[in-house]
């Protein structure tokens, strides 16, 4: 198990990065974790639907994702609520405490596809989450060490020592756990070090001996590292855009923003500069605005009002293109009835689509392919509300069909310069997103230039990129002897990574 001191410590990073090095070494490897709290997330080949972060970590291993990495998924609607998911179905919405109420009937289901996962693989590595030091949660935690220790699992704890303060946060961590707990716990990895390792000096030889937990590592920063991003934390980075491309992307960047990783494969075109908008003035005058999934459709688009942003894009002139994704998609129509996300019953949309949309209970969750604008796409749907063209406008009047699925069945609606769809991924596809971006760049009176690499290709690179740091940089012996010390009678004992990864790194101080 990868626990980490607080969110954002790196133990997603870790845990794919770890997935891709086994990988590499021959071993059969999967990811596991038992309770995922984030808005991006993705289908299987199934239909489930389970955590962005595990659906990488899976390619990262590569074997094909699978609803029992990721069995139990929150996604938050408010402050203090959240759909559950689970088992790749969604299960109702339940407050912070009737959640907490719900844990101890989840835990089998948890230990069950841990389980399973662990029958048919060599080695699973298994994602706690937050911190393991949250004493008010422990009795009903299923996702951090309460997990480990029934399921006979060692871990190790990533701190993370940008922020400062890692020696105290990797201490304290283990010294306010019961003893049970802290035996699971058989090393620590400070990872985003900036300098030089030497300058740490003896720290890891103190913290070893105060907490009896030995320093398996320490990861220097992997600066540009750029993988499917788990929630919208990752938003929250710096923003660096692209001085000299040609096509000015403004995406809106909604409180309960989802699935943003459908824009991922736009930044990563040289000529394409992406930035996430919050208001008005933000918006400025953008080649292509793209309004991205929601979790909170109805609530969402009052924020979108309330900021003004609706009158900001309905002025844009004809050289702008429309985009409207999912949740993004219903709000560009021309009214959104929901009694099920929100509870509001009847809003008005932005107008802009001959579109209305309707929730029902049942979500919608499946992999899709078809064709838009002359080229094929592929792509996965995840939602509650069915977007409809409205009374009057039959196929072929106001607005045109652009994209369509498999078999013939309409999905996107345009309207003049102003787009929709429910299909997520579909900028993934090389040809798709030329055409697309080409068609944005005329109207715009611009030109752009296809980049070179797909991102498929990227995401694999990265992969290696993030294996060979970590395998340079962590003591993979002693993460065998954990690896291959966790108790599994269903499994033979394996030796993980093969000689020529059992090196101690030298720029490692500890």
């Amino acid at each position: 198990m990868v626990c980490g001191t607080t969110s954002n410590s790196g133990k997603t990073t870790l845990v794919a990065g770890l997935c891709r090095s086994l990988h590499r070494a021959g071993v059969r490897v999967a990811p596991f974790k038992a309770q995922n709290m984030a808005l991006n997330s993705a289908v299987t080949r199934s239909g489930h639907e389970i955590g962005r972060a595990q659906y990488l970590q899976a390619q990262a291993a590569g074997v094909e994702p699978e609803v029992a990495m990721n069995p139990v998924l929150l996604k938050p609607t408010g402050e203090r609520s959240s759909q559950v998911v689970v088992m790749g179905r969604p299960t109702g919405t339940m407050s912070a405490v009737e959640y907490h109420e719900a844990k101890p009937e989840l835990f089998a289901l948890v230990l069950e596809a841990l389980a399973d996962l662990r029958s048919r693989f060599d080695v699973v590595l298994v994602e706690g989450a937050g911190s393991p030091a949250e004493i008010n949660l422990l009795a009903n935690d299923i996702v951090n060490l309460r997990l480990a220790e029934a399921a006979g699992l060692p871990a190790i704890v990533v701190g993370d020592i940008d922020p400062g303060g890692v020696f105290a946060s990797l201490h304290g961590t283990v010294a306010v756990l019961p003893d049970e707990l802290r035996a699971q716990v058989g090393g620590f990895v400070i990872n985003k070090l900036r300098g030089d390792p030497a300058l740490l000096l003896d720290g890891t030889d103190q913290l070893a001996e105060l907490s009896g937990v030995p320093t398996l590592g320490v990861v220097p920063m992997l600066d540009g590292l750029r993988l499917d991003a788990e929630d919208s934390l990752a938003l929250d980075a710096p923003f660096e855009p692209a001085l000299d491309a040609s096509l000015d992307v403004a995406v809106i960047r909604l409180p309960r923003i989802s699935n943003f990783t459908d824009l991922d494969a736009l930044a990563l075109e040289p000529d394409v500069a992406v930035r996430y908008v919050r208001s008005a003035r933000e918006l400025g005058r953008p080649d292509l605005v793209v309004i991205p999934g929601s979790k909170a459709t109805v609530s969402d688009l009052a924020w979108l009002r309330g900021r003004g942003l609706d009158r900001a894009i309905a002025a844009l002139d004809a050289t702008t293109t429309i985009l409207g994704i999912c949740g993004g998609y219903q709000m560009l129509g021309r009214s959104i009835d929901d009694d099920v996300e929100s509870g509001d019953g009847r809003s008005d949309g932005l107008g802009l689509l001959p579109v209305v949309t309707t929730f029902e209970a049942d979500k919608v969750l499946a992999c899709r392919t078809g064709t838009a604008i002359g080229q094929p796409v592929d792509g996965y749907q995840i939602h509650h509300g069915r977007v409809r063209r409205a009374a009057g406008d039959a196929a072929g009047g106001e607005g045109d069909v652009w994209l369509a699925l498999d078999g013939g069945r309409p999905d996107g609606v345009r309207q003049g310069r102003v787009y929709g769809t429910t299909l997520h991924g579909l900028f993934d596809g090389d040809g798709f997103r030329h055409r697309f971006l080409a068609e944005v760049a005329e109207r715009a009176g611009t030109t752009f230039t296809p980049g070179a690499h797909t991102p498929a290709d990227h995401r694999q690179r990265e992969l290696d990129r993030l294996a060979d740091h970590l395998e340079a940089s962590i003591d993979l012996r002693a993460l065998s002897d954990l690896i291959a010390a966790a108790e599994s009678p269903d499994r033979p004992t394996v030796q993980p990574f093969d000689a020529r990864s059992t090196r101690k790194p030298s720029d490692q101080p500890c």
